[in-house]
């Protein structure tokens, strides 16, 4: 195996042994044969399209192969073989669409090799050599370190877009166009490009991507209402539990039915925190508040909550076996051996929480306030913007992103704290954990922190730099704006790109910088867009401020 996927790669290289994520060999050869199949999809789907055909099958599965493999979602090797006969089912299935949509034109059909066209092998040891000969240590050793890092870059971005697009297609919520586009760039990556053809395509995986967490705000907020400031529970109180992990808020939503009037308070849990500020989700009264922080903290956290865990979406790690009769899964999460939900069910779920202990007292209260989408800062912003000018705020710092548990990470927590009080710290995704307990007071009534949301949620950090922008006749660039930002998996590395797409410069990006970006690669970013890699609070914070 070798992979460079997220932050916390072995060595800061790759993992060619074991994933630091917990995936074995078996699990990364699959999820390779996964893409490779998504990519032989899309060669046919892409082209299918272009002929005028509709591909609503290819849609899907390519949408849900992407999220299946980002980082901590899907480590059950059993499945993902299924899952990639199943696109082979789809691929020939599109092929025939194709086929058919250039017979109705008049048109000769081309004919595609690769992975438009490659057997599965039955016998798992010959699956395994046809993973290996897909994988991306053997296409470093073809195309060069830099050409694959590039192609990987538009790999991962697709990945973390393909996430947002999964929980809107859950609510309803499709654009046709996005689908279309993954299937482009999917197929782009089966050809040969230059650095420069690479640097384009991650870009515009950048643009489409702010067209899909747009599509994805819409679902949201379209469905549950617009976030609101809104105070959070982070104590337990007295009585049986379910904790739930994740992105879905459909399956939250269900899950808050399935539960009402039987005594069971719910908890979020890591993503699933800004939920509490939805009016359609916090109406439910035994949606009880937040318990624990970000997602590698679950095992002891886990350990610990006196009750059932559903897991949504991703960021799941091994189960320790004192929780392994607890824990559940959904969505396209699975691990192996760990019970999986299909069909919202929650039925097990709520047996298991009414068997378990559930907390015995209550606990000191404590809040935390959450809630600040664009729609509740647009709301204040004449507030907002008279503060700056009077200067009573002298600067906004963005501190968020991804959460991990590799060392540096508590630099967000050292920045955070040592942000001048005449300055206000917007944060969202689950670096937000690493401060978002600490009292920071406010400015004149506007609180000092504003919780955004989840890494999702970034649509509305960029609506909100967008209106500061307008109101003051000036560039993003020129706001008194800086962002640092933390990354551990692909929904971080699409938001990069979306930001990249702007124009935005001078992000200051850690704690370590990606592994599959070589040198030659990042120096055009750094040219290009300024980014810097965090350095120390003291010194960041001086190149800031000035």
């Amino acid at each position: 195996m070798y992979c460079y996927q997220c932050e916390q790669t072995a060595k800061g290289t790759g993992c060619d042994r074991f994933g630091v994520c917990g995936k074995d060999p078996d699990t990364a050869a699959m999820q390779d044969l996964l893409i490779y199949t998504a990519k032989g999809v899309s060669m046919w789907a892409h082209r299918a399209r272009a002929m005028g055909a509709a591909t609503p099958e290819a849609d899907v599965f390519v949408t849900e192969a992407l999220f299946t493999t980002v980082t901590n979602v899907n480590f059950d090797p059993a499945n993902l073989l299924t899952l990639v006969q199943r696109g082979i089912e789809v691929r020939n299935s599109t092929k025939a669409i194709y086929i058919d949509a250039c017979k109705a034109k008049g048109a000769a059909p081309e004919l595609l090799s690769g992975a438009a066209s490659y057997e599965l092998p039955s016998d798992t040891e010959e699956r395994m050599k046809l993973a290996e000969v897909i994988s991306i240590s053997e296409r470093i050793e073809s195309a060069g370190p830099d050409v694959t890092g590039l192609q990987e870059l538009i790999t991962y971005g697709l990945k973390g877009s393909a996430a947002y697009v999964d929980h809107a297609i859950i609510l309803g919520h499709t654009d046709d166009s996005i689908f279309a586009f993954f299937h482009e760039a999917l197929d782009f990556l089966t050809e040969t490009h230059t650095i420069e053809e690479l640097l384009g395509m991650s870009l515009k995986v950048g643009e489409v991507n702010l067209k899909v967490m747009a599509l994805l705000d819409g679902a949201n907020t379209g469905t549950y209402g617009d976030p609101e400031p809104t105070q959070v529970l982070v104590t337990p109180v007295r009585g049986k539990a379910i904790l739930i992990s994740g992105h879905d808020l459909k399956d939250l939503e269900e899950l808050l039915k399935q539960t009402e009037g039987k005594g069971i308070n719910i908890y979020t849990h890591g993503e699933m925190l800004p939920a509490l500020a939805y009016p359609g989700l916090k109406k439910y009264a035994h949606l009880a508040g937040n318990y624990g922080g970000a997602w590698q903290d679950q095992q002891r956290e886990f350990d610990e909550f006196p009750g059932a865990i559903l897991m949504t979406t991703n960021c799941i790690q091994k189960p320790k076996v004192t929780y392994w009769d607890r824990i559940f899964t959904c969505g396209l999460v699975q691990w192996p051996g760990v019970t999986h939900i299909d069909d919202r069910n929650f039925t097990p779920v709520i047996e298991a929480a009414l068997a378990a202990d559930g907390f015995t007292e209550d606990v000191p209260e404590k809040k935390i306030t959450i809630g600040f989408g664009h729609a509740a800062v647009m709301s204040v912003a004449p507030t907002v913007i008279e503060a700056v000018k009077s200067g009573a705020i002298k600067h906004f710092f963005l501190i968020g992103g991804c959460d991990g548990a590799k060392s540096g990470r508590n630099y967000y927590t050292e920045l955070a704290e040592a942000v001048p009080d005449d300055c206000v710290i917007l944060t969202l995704a689950c670096g937000k954990y690493r401060f978002n307990k600490l009292e920071f007071g406010d400015i004149g009534g506007i609180p000092r922190l504003l919780d955004i949301g989840q890494c999702n949620d970034a649509h509305s950090a960029i609506q909100i730099a967008v209106a500061l922008a307008g109101a003051f006749e000036c560039g993003v660039n020129d706001l008194p704006l800086s962002m640092v930002l933390s990354w551990y998996e692909q929904k971080a590395v699409t938001i990069l790109l979306s930001l990249l797409h702007l124009g935005i410069k001078d992000i200051r990006l850690g704690p370590s910088l990606p592994a599959f970006l070589t040198p030659a690669a990042l120096s055009v970013l750094v040219d290009l867009f300024d980014i810097k890699p965090t350095t120390t609070v003291e010194e960041d914070l001086k190149a800031i401020l000035g």
